[in-house]
């Protein structure tokens, strides 16, 4: 095949190029350049010198970035530099080749033929919309760690000796317990010895190791609980020491930070994580960059971040995995033959993923008249990122719902099918379907997927039966509670919070935002669209919207308390076990949603 052959093949399988004709495409082919990049070479600068050509990626990957934060990955068949070509304007990201990358490029008039037709159209408003989509999304689950206090740091509780335990003991416990430190009390004052002070003293100096280890010890510098890990990173160097004891208002040793310790904090932070993703060199390296999602959690809400901020960051830190998981498979596989979008469902669809959540996903790919081909390649790149996600850590949906699972694998005009046969037959098959697919977000792939797939839930409320179907789910699977004040709670009195907490209100959401034609995802803003829209009641709203804050608050915080005693994640909540005021607010909250239910019930029979 020659090169403008090849060339029109391959632009003919991706979008803004998929609607031309055989003689349109062989005219643009014709004018292709062909420019490639070393891995970290700069294409466009962010607020630089405007574009003057369209780029389309043939092979490699390059990513855009705003502010140092990589937005989006772009693989072969993906375009860019065209919002900055049309307009005139500097380039909103900066562009940079995220492997070694192959391009086509196209010079003006070559890129306006493409985009200046209605498809084309479609194809740049659809990518500038998603892509300053995810950038608002990105920089908002990015929250700084600055507010982590010291004692988020402590991992070990503090270990002590006596005055005239000798250094040679003083050492051993120390490797015992694996610590740096040990204190020392010495009459009134409270002192340290670190394996700085042994080296120096004992190893390199002249005193013995059968001296007492109090002539080693020098008197600790405290700070504390209330301090600020990046206060105390300054209170250190200013002491010139590298350990720092956290004391309680009451003067209670509460444990011992080292300089290792705030000097690497940052090293588990939500940017610090992504980054190491993205930068990942193979599939075992990005298992052990996974393996600190935990350590982020817990450092998440120790900082008191909000947790519905909390899902949005472990949402993103998914999704850097996810991205780096399919450069894998395609750098194995080769291009994609036709253009495609991996999608993301349920709770990372709505940006509320926990670590107690399952990966759900689904692919959709150009339709290709059936090539058998074209499915092998996608069910290989779905083998790949699902195992791979579940090695990271992400257990597989118990009901099947991935990618490399065909029913959850097709092409375009399957997709569409199966969405309007949601509507059209909504039997207890298609009803699951649709409370799966439907919270559905376009995570990955240059395939224009989004529009006909909303254009179709649009039409939802045009099908009564179908709503009818739908809001039964949100109402009849109510709140664990008994009368007056118990818990509806299974034989070992625990509940399950994500399936009888979480998943009512997520139902609920979704009924009132699907009913009332709003096609958004996320659980508290489809709540406050349909306020707005006049389909469901401000207090209504806004009392469903804090009790999911609720349910989900004392969710994480069964997950830190899991993670901290060394068990595996569940969602299996004892409630005699919260704290009263945790226990009173569930409860409450239960009863909220319980209340809206009751009138969502009392409005279905009217037909709606």
């Amino acid at each position: 095949m020659n090169e403008v052959a090849e060339v029109t093949r391959f632009l003919a399988a991706h979008p803004p190029f998929t609607g031309l004709d055989d003689q349109q495409l062989a005219a643009i082919a014709a004018t292709v350049e062909e420019r490639t990049f070393a891995e970290g070479e700069i294409v466009l600068v962010e607020d630089g010198t405007p574009a003057s050509v369209f780029y389309v990626i043939a092979s490699g990957a390059v990513a855009l970035v705003h502010e140092e934060e990589v937005i989006d990955i772009l693989e072969p068949g993906e375009a860019f530099g065209h919002p900055s070509l049309l307009t005139g304007l500097a380039p909103t990201f900066t562009v940079r080749a995220h492997e070694p990358t192959r391009c086509y490029v196209l010079g003006r008039d070559a890129a306006l033929a493409a985009l200046g037709r209605p498809a084309g159209v479609d194809f740049v408003a659809q990518s500038m919309r998603e892509r300053l989509t995810r950038t608002g999304h990105t920089v908002h689950a990015l929250p700084d760690l600055g507010t982590v206090r010291v004692p988020d740091l402590i991992s070990r509780p503090p270990l002590f000796c006596e005055s005239t335990t000798t250094i040679r003991a003083a050492a051993e416990s120390m490797t015992e317990h694996g610590v740096s430190a040990i204190l020392v009390r010495v009459g009134e004052r409270l002192c340290i010895v670190a394996d700085a002070d042994l080296r120096a003293r004992v190893v390199g100096g002249d005193i013995g190791r059968e001296s007492e280890v109090s002539l080693v010890a020098r008197d600790a510098v405290s700070v504390g609980t209330d301090q600020l890990a990046v206060d105390a990173v300054v209170d250190m160097l200013e002491s010139g020491v590298d350990h720092l004891v956290v004391e309680d208002r009451h003067g209670e040793v509460r444990g011992i930070v080292s300089a290792t310790d705030l000097m690497g904090f940052e090293t588990w932070s939500p940017f610090a994580l992504r980054h190491a993703a993205l930068r990942a060199h193979d599939e075992d390296e990005l298992v052990r960059v996974s393996a600190g999602l935990r350590r982020l959690f817990l450092a998440l809400l120790a900082a008191g971040l909000p947790p519905l901020d909390v899902g949005r960051v472990l949402t993103l830190q998914l999704d850097s995995l996810r991205m780096r998981l399919i450069d894998f498979s395609i750098a194995r596989l080769g291009p994609a033959p036709v253009s495609w979008a991996w999608l993301v469902l349920g709770s990372a669809a709505r940006r509320e993923f926990t670590l107690g959540s399952d990966q759900e996903n689904a692919l959709a790919y150009a339709d290709s008249g059936g090539d058998p081909a074209v499915d092998a390649y996608f069910a290989g790149l779905a083998q790949d990122v699902n195992a791979g996600l579940e090695r990271c850590g992400f257990t597989p949906d118990l009901n099947g719902v991935l990618a490399r699972n065909s029913q959850w694998r097709m092409g375009e005009s399957a997709w569409i099918k199966v969405f309007r046969d949601c509507l059209s037959e909504p039997d207890n098959s298609h009803l699951i379907r649709a409370t799966v697919s439907f919270d559905f977000r376009h995570a990955s792939g240059g395939l224009e997927i989004v529009p006909p797939l909303i254009g179709v839930i649009r039409e939802a409320p045009n099908h009564p039966g179908f709503l009818r179907q739908l809001g039964r789910t949100a109402a009849d699977p109510t709140p664990p509670l008994r009368f007056p004040r118990a818990f509806a709670v299974d034989r070992d009195g625990k509940l399950d919070i994500k399936r009888r907490g979480i998943i009512p209100i997520v139902n609920f959401a979704r009924f009132h935002a699907i009913a009332s034609g709003v096609t958004i995802s996320a659980t508290v803003d489809r709540l406050e669209a349909a306020a707005e829209s006049g389909a469901l009641e401000h207090e209504v709203a806004d009392g469903v919207a804090e009790a999911f804050e609720i349910v989900t608050r004392i969710r994480l915080q069964h997950h830190a308390a899991r993670i901290e005693a060394g068990e595996a994640i569940d969602n299996m909540v004892d409630p005699e076990a919260l704290p009263p005021v945790a226990r009173r607010e569930l409860r409450e909250a239960f009863r909220v949603v319980a209340h809206a239910q009751k009138r969502l019930a009392n409005y279905l029979p009217q037909g709606l």
